[in-house]
C-alpha cells in the first residue's frame, strides 16, 4: 500500500488535523495544543488532545491515537486507502496512479454496490405478486406506501437463490456476495445460496447514504424472528444504528432510542424522525458514543415488558458514561411505541409527543422502579426502600443532583434529612473507594503489561519493555541521535519483539533520510500504529534528556545480559560460576 511519501506529506500538510477534526469534536486551545471531548469514547472531561506541531492526536481516556489519516479511518469507518482518497478529495488533490494496493477498497466499493442492487431487488419484489405476503404484513402494521418507499423496505422470497442469480447476472462474483453476507457458501463447497429468504427486508443505511447491511423479519414462526447481516468489511453491527441517517437531520439534539426497526419506522411515520434503534444487539458503548456526536439527550423508548425493562436498566449507565442526558419513556398499559401510536388512532402523534415530553430522567425512572420491590405501607418497607434509594442517588456524580433527590425523598417520607445524608455519604464514599480501587488496579495492570493485548511481551519483561518504549519515543523525537543509539544498542538486545520491530523500522527510515512517522498508518496494523501514538502521547508532557537516554540504554543492556531459565539449565557449572562472578562485579 505504498503511496509516494511526497504525496502523503502534501496530503497531511493540506489537511490540518484540527480543521479535519472540527466537525466531529468541539476543540479549544490549550497552549500549543487543542483539546476536546473524545469522539471515540464517552467522557465528560476533555482528554482528547491534538498536537498541532506534528499533526497527531491522542486521547488519555481511551488510549486512541494517530494522524489525520487514522482519524478519518476511525471516525468514518474507512480503510486506509479510502481514508486517503477522502482526504485527497477534501484537499482537491489527484490520487497517484498505480502506486498502491487498493484491493480492499475495491472490495468495499463492490459490497456497497451489491447492497444497493440488493435493496432495489428486494423493493421490486415487494411490489410484485411474489412479495404480496410481505406487503400485506407492512400494510397490516399500518405503514403507508410513502413510508415503505422512504425506508426502502422490501421482501426476500423463499426461492433461496433468486437474489444471488440476479446479482451474478449483474457481474457480481460469489466472493463479493459472500463478503457482503448477501450469500452463504453451500456446505458442499459448490456454489452459494441467499442469506435472506421469506423475510420482510429493512435496509440499513450509513451516514453517507450507502446501504451497508440488512435486517429481515421472517414471515413464519421460525426462529430467529429477525436475522441481521453479519459483520462485513463495510458494516459492524455494534457500531451502527438503524435510521441514524434520518435522525441526524431531524433538527434536534434529542434522539429517541427504540427497541426495533418497526418501532423506529412507526414513530418516524408519526412525525418523529429523530428515532433510532440498535441492530439486533443490546446497546453498545460504541453506539452510545456515536449518538453523542448527534445528540445531547436520549429518550429510551423500549418496550414495557420485562426484557425491555432489563434492556433499559443496562442502557442507562452506558448512555450516561457517553456524556448523554437520559430520559425514560413510560408507555401506558405496557405498550411499545408502535402499539401505542396505533391504539390512539388519529391522535397517535399528539399522544406520543405528550408522553415523550412528560418522560422522567433516568434517576426518576430507577427510583420509581425500586418502589415495586418494597411494601411502602410498612415502616420496614420504607426503611428498605430509602436505603436502596440512597444507593441509586449515590451513583450521581453531581452533589447538587444528589441534594435535590435527597430533599424530595425526605420530604415525601417524613425522614430527617441529616440522617438520610449520613447514609448517602457512606454510599458515596464506598462508591469513590471502589472507583479508586478499580483505577489503581487498571494502572497496575497497565504498568505490568497484563492488559496489553498488542504488546504481549511486556508482561514477561516489564522493566526492559518500559525502557525500550522510552528509547523508541526518544529516537522518533530526536532522529539526529539515531547513529549514537544504534552504536549503543543492537536490535538483538531488545527483549520485547514488538519494540524490536519498531526500533529496526524507525532506525532504517531515519538512516534513509525519511520522516520517521510519515507512513506508520500504512506500514503497521491499526493496533500496532495506535500503540506507537499511544507511546508518544503518554510521553508528551515528559522531557527526555540525554541523561535519560543513557538510562534507557543502561536498563536495556542490563536486561539483555540476564540469563533466561532455559539458558541457566543448559550451562555447565564452570560457566554458571563465571556468570555469577560477572553479576557480583556489576553490582560493585
Amino acid at each position: 500500500m505504498a503511496f509516494p511519501e511526497g504525496f502523503l506529506q502534501e496530503l497531511k500538510m493540506r489537511n490540518d488535523l484540527s480543521e479535519v477534526a472540527a466537525p466531529y469534536v468541539t476543540l479549544r486551545r490549550r497552549g500549543r495544543n487543542m483539546v476536546g471531548l473524545c469522539p471515540f469514547h464517552g467522557e465528560k472531561t476533555p482528554s482528547f488532545n491534538i498536537y498541532t506541531e506534528n499533526g497527531s492526536f491522542y486521547c488519555f481516556g481511551c488510549g486512541v491515537g494517530g494522524d489525520v489519516i487514522s482519524f478519518i479511518m476511525r471516525i468514518e469507518n474507512l480503510d486506509y486507502v479510502d481514508a486517503v482518497k477522502f482526504l485527497a478529495q477534501r484537499a482537491g488533490m489527484e490520487m497517484p496512479e498505480n502506486s498502491y494496493d487498493d484491493s480492499m477498497s475495491k472490495l468495499r466499493r463492490r459490497i456497497y454496490e451489491a447492497n444497493r442492487e440488493a435493496a432495489r431487488y428486494y423493493y421490486k419484489t415487494l411490489c410484485q405478486p411474489l412479495g404480496r405476503e410481505g406487503l400485506d404484513y407492512l400494510h397490516g402494521r399500518m405503514l403507508s406506501d410513502r413510508t415503505i418507499r422512504h425506508f426502502g423496505l422490501g421482501f426476500a422470497d423463499d426461492d433461496w437463490t433468486s437474489l444471488t442469480v440476479y446479482l451474478k447476472s449483474l457481474g457480481f462474483t460469489e466472493h463479493e456476495l459472500v463478503s457482503a453476507n448477501l450469500a452463504v457458501p453451500r456446505r458442499s463447497g459448490n456454489g452459494v445460496f441467499d442469506r435472506f429468504t421469506n423475510r420482510v427486508m429493512f435496509p440499513i443505511i450509513d451516514l453517507r447514504g450507502n446501504v451497508i447491511a440488512f435486517g429481515g423479519r421472517i414471515m413464519t414462526d421460525q426462529k430467529p424472528k429477525y436475522l441481521n447481516t453479519s459483520d462485513t468489511p463495510v458494516f459492524k453491527k455494534s457500531e451502527n444504528l438503524f435510521s441514524l441517517n434520518n435522525a441526524k437531520n431531524a433538527g434536534t439534539r434529542t434522539l429517541l432510542l427504540c427497541e426495533g426497526y418497526m418501532d423506529v419506522i412507526s414513530v418516524c411515520q408519526a412525525g418523529f424522525t429523530n428515532a433510532v434503534a440498535t441492530l439486533g444487539t443490546a446497546l453498545t458503548v460504541e453506539q452510545a458514543v456515536l449518538m453523542k456526536r448527534y445528540a445531547d439527550e436520549v429518550v429510551i423508548c423500549y418496550d414495557a415488558d420485562e426484557a425491555g425493562q432489563k434492556a433499559t436498566a443496562r442502557a442507562i449507565p452506558i448512555l450516561r458514561k457517553a456524556g448523554l442526558l437520559v430520559r425514560v419513556l413510560t408507555i401506558p398499559n405496557g405498550k411499545d411505541p408502535d402499539e401505542f401510536i396505533k391504539s390512539q388512532g388519529a391522535d397517535g402523534p399528539a399522544a406520543f409527543k405528550a408522553i415523550v415530553e412528560k418522560s422522567g430522567n433516568d434517576t426518576d425512572y430507577r427510583l420509581q422502579r425500586l418502589r415495586a420491590d418494597f411494601n411502602l405501607d410498612t415502616p420496614d418497607g420504607k426503611v428498605q426502600y430509602l436505603e436502596a434509594a440512597s444507593g441509586v442517588i449515590a451513583t450521581l456524580s453531581s452533589a447538587i443532583e444528589q441534594d435535590v433527590y435527597a430533599t424530595r425523598l425526605c420530604k415525601e417520607f417524613g425522614v430527617d434529612k441529616n440522617a438520610f445524608m449520613t447514609q448517602l455519604q457512606k454510599r458515596t464514599r464506598r462508591r469513590d473507594r471502589e472507583s479508586s480501587r478499580r483505577e489503581q488496579q487498571k494502572i497496575r495492570a497497565d504498568l505490568s503489561g497484563r492488559n496489553d493485548r498488542i504488546n504481549k511481551d511486556k508482561a514477561k519483561a516489564p522493566r526492559s519493555s518500559s525502557a525500550e518504549e522510552a528509547l523508541i519515543v526518544y529516537l522518533i523525537r530526536n532522529p539526529d541521535a539515531a547513529e549514537h543509539i544504534a552504536g549503543e544498542i543492537a536490535p538483538e538486545q531488545f527483549q520485547n519483539s514488538l519494540m524490536r520491530r519498531y526500533y529496526e523500522y524507525f532506525l532504517n527510515r531515519i538512516r534513509d533520510g525519511r520522516d520517521a512517522m510519515m507512513n506508520v498508518t500504512a506500514d503497521f496494523t491499526a493496533d500496532e500504529a495506535n500503540k506507537i501514538y499511544q507511546m508518544l502521547g503518554k510521553q508528551a508532557g515528559i522531557a527526555q534528556t540525554r541523561q535519560s537516554l543513557e538510562e534507557y540504554i543502561k536498563v536495556i543492556r542490563e536486561e539483555s545480559g540476564k540469563l533466561k531459565r532455559d539458558d541457566v539449565g543448559a550451562m555447565s557449572g564452570e560457566d554458571l560460576n563465571r556468570y555469577l562472578e560477572q553479576l557480583r562485579k556489576a553490582k560493585k
